[in-house]
């Protein structure tokens, strides 16, 4: 049945992609009208998404009690439903699309496919649209698809060796991460019958016969999502993406297609394995991985860019600590889940903000190198503000946005501890194990603060070292970015204070539109700037400071020969890169050459049946037409040819005959011609006999399963 809402979420997710192809056509006549067109359909879509939030906020009746569905789609159809998360999710990401495209016209000026860019532009926003707003794990995964798909092109864009590089890790983790997450959901269904998320809420899938298969659906699906969250050990493409993609594109990758990723673990959190404690000892595990090793890895970077990304991981791993820690505190979930949702929002609005700046940089510099762009934000003080805002919230500084959100992901491990240690929960985990993870917890804040400070220092307040280079970054104050991109810029960063300063009105109402969507029980009002949360805010200040000074000017900066300057150096090893050490090997070397053998075996294994048994049970002779080279056809062919080349010998070349051993000769060609062919044969065998194993192993489940009643 369609309402006014069904139409909103509809056209919200369906006309931008509508409006790919048309865009691409005005282009080719007026790149000034296809610039226009999409900053006005990326401005609708964030207008209808808005409409969406404000009925939330006012409790429009029965508006989140309904799925819209577009039947007949793959069979199974298209499903969509809203509530507070999807319509405040939404919105921010047709904010975040709005802001980029707005910034994409001053950008792009000077590049090459511009109407490739804003097609796939709007073709990723109708599927991040879709993700969001699906009601069902099955809409989930075509629209997740369509996006990482689509978005594959954004990190390609210039073409260049090390972009297309970077894309093709971006779709090998994407394509990888979809069939596993393909696989999660055959099983999913198989065991629970249905895939829509309100009826798995509703259902005790966690005990019973179901519960191995339940889990083994859970873990592929986390799989999936992972990869496109950017979680630890599936991060790889992160920092290889984002340096090579155009700023804009970086800022959505980073900003929303990454919680696309986080949006589906937190409905597994929710619907499938809620309150789980081992379900949350997991994530929280791979939380506290994704958030220290991203953090290092910033640290140790001289990219402004990859800096960047490399703390998306680290961002991402402090969300996926509170989502564990959802997990272990029992009945009290509400406080770890607000803060996740907190600081997935404030996290695509910051990374908004710092991607933007950055390509400000580049568009002016085209260098990300930390040692080139030095200086350059020196009396641009618009430009500093903004750097700062963005800066200050990332780090978790007092009236700042990101200070709140992580402050609540403190006090669900402050309270995980305490309730231990007052025995009202049984730890998953023992409470000394526990104080280790806070204390993580405050040093990843603190390597946070170390290296936005870093970012900070060398782009607004130290000199380049080369006076001539310094001279032409300060006379760009005013001319470094037009009117539309200050606007965008500066209409990003202004929420970033806003929030922090009002958390009890926009913060809480934030969360309050998700507590529904995770489940969260209602809770009191936290006093924010408590002496309690100040210090713990403090403490991981305090380390950035110590990072900064002992370890950033120190050993991560070294002197020039022949100068007094430090210049920034990059020290981490390159061996320790994951895609070149584990992934890229195990996956292009050692899984074809194991396949390989293994095919080789199976094909080899009925000859050498049969040569065992002519030797040993039949122990036959060889038959007279068996030839020691060759066959019969070679050998009437040798002689055919001797005979003619005797003719020869004897009419014409009496004084030169010629002799050749046309045997050997024909059985060589036969030979070479066999193996050719045996090539081609088991070439297009290759494929069958996969397809036979994998048939074999189908069948032989489902009969193991129909036998045994699992």
């Amino acid at each position: 049945m369609y309402n006014k809402t069904a139409i909103i979420i509809e056209c919200a997710v369906f006309l931008p992609m509508l409006a790919a192809p048309v865009s691409y056509a005005i282009g080719r006549k007026s790149k000034d009208g296809r610039n226009l067109f999409a900053d006005l359909i990326t401005g609708l879509t964030f207008l209808l998404c808005g409409i969406l939030s404000v009925q939330m906020l006012t409790g429009a009746p029965g508006i989140n009690e309904s799925v819209f569905e577009i039947p007949y789609v793959c069979g199974m159809g298209l499903h969509f439903t809203l509530d507070g998360f999807r319509a405040l999710y939404a919105s921010v990401a047709a904010f975040m699309w709005f802001m980029s495209t707005l910034f994409s016209k001053e950008y792009f000026a000077h590049y090459r496919n511009r109407n490739r860019y804003y097609l796939f532009l709007l073709l990723t926003l109708g599927a991040t649209e879709g993700v969001f707003f699906s009601a069902d794990f099955f809409t989930t995964f075509l629209f997740f698809e369509m996006m990482s798909f689509t978005s594959y092109v954004w990190v390609v864009h210039d073409e260049k060796p090390e972009s297309l590089r970077a894309g093709a890790t971006y779709l090998a983790v994407a394509v990888i991460g979809g069939l596993v997450m393909l696989m999660g959901i055959f099983l999913l269904y198989d065991a629970a019958g249905t895939l829509f998320f309100a009826d798995l809420a509703g259902m005790s899938l966690r005990t019973g016969k179901t519960a191995t298969q339940i889990w083994a659906a859970g873990l592929c699906l986390l799989f999936g999502f992972g990869a496109k969250a950017g979680a630890f050990p599936l991060h790889i493409w992160l920092p290889k993406a984002h340096p090579v993609a155009p700023a804009p594109a970086s800022a959505l990758l980073s900003g929303i297609l990454t919680k696309a990723g986080m949006y589906g673990i937190l409905i597994l959190t929710a619907c499938l394995f809620f309150r789980s404690a081992a379900w949350g000892g997991l994530i929280l595990i791979l939380g506290v991985f994704t958030m220290i090793i991203g953090a290092v890895l910033a640290l140790f970077s001289i990219d402004l860019k990859r800096t960047l990304a490399c703390s998306s991981v680290s961002q991402i791993g402090f969300i996926l600590v509170g989502v564990g820690m959802s997990g272990l505190l029992g009945a009290e979930t509400a406080l770890a889940l607000r803060g996740s949702l907190l600081h997935m929002v404030n996290h695509s609005l910051i990374k908004l903000v710092l991607f933007m700046a950055a390509g400000v940089v580049f568009m002016n510099v085209h260098q990300l190198d930390l040692n080139a762009i030095r200086g350059f934000g020196r009396k641009k003080p618009l430009l500093n503000v903004i750097f700062l805002t963005g800066a200050l919230g990332i780090s978790g500084v007092p009236l700042f946005n990101g200070y709140i959100s992580k402050t609540l992901i403190h006090e669900s491990i402050a309270s995980c501890i305490h309730q231990m240690n007052m025995g009202q929960i049984a730890g998953f985990f023992s409470a000394s194990f526990m104080n280790t993870i806070e204390w993580i917890f405050l040093l990843s804040g603190g390597l946070t603060a170390a290296y936005m400070t870093k970012l900070y220092v060398c782009l607004f307040i130290e000199k380049n070292t080369d006076e001539a280079v310094q001279k032409k970054y300060d006379a760009m104050q005013g001319r470094y970015m037009n009117p539309i991109s200050a606007l965008a810029l500066t209409g990003s960063a202004v929420l970033l204070p806003l929030m922090g300063l009002l958390p009890g009105i926009v913060m809480d109402g934030i969360a309050d539109m998700g507590q529904e969507f995770l489940r969260a029980e209602a809770m009191e009002k936290v006093s924010y700037f408590s002496s309690g949360n100040l210090y713990g805010a403090l403490t991981s200040l305090v380390f950035g400071a110590l990072i900064y000074g002992f370890i950033v000017r120190s050993l991560l900066m070294q002197r020039e020969k022949d100068s007094a300057e430090k210049s920034y150096v990059s020290l981490w090893p390159r061996r320790l890169d994951l895609e070149n050490l584990i992934y890229r090997p195990l996956l292009l070397k050692i899984l074809p050459f194991t396949f390989g053998m293994l095919c080789r075996f199976l094909d080899s294994l009925a000859d050498t049946i049969v040569v065992a048994l002519r030797k040993t049970v039949y122990r036959d002779e060889k038959l007279p037409h068996e030839r020691p080279e060759g066959n019969v056809f070679t050998h009437l062919a040798a002689c055919a040819a001797s005979f003619f080349e005797g003719l020869g010998n004897l009419f014409l070349r009496r004084k030169n005959p010629k002799r050749q051993n046309y045997e050997h000769k024909f059985a060589l060609l036969h030979e070479e011609w066999s193996e050719n062919a045996m090539m081609i044969t088991r070439s297009m065998s290759f494929g069958l006999l996969l397809f036979c194993i994998g048939l074999i192993l189908t069948v032989a489940y489902l009969f193991i399963k129909d036998v045994f009643g699992l």
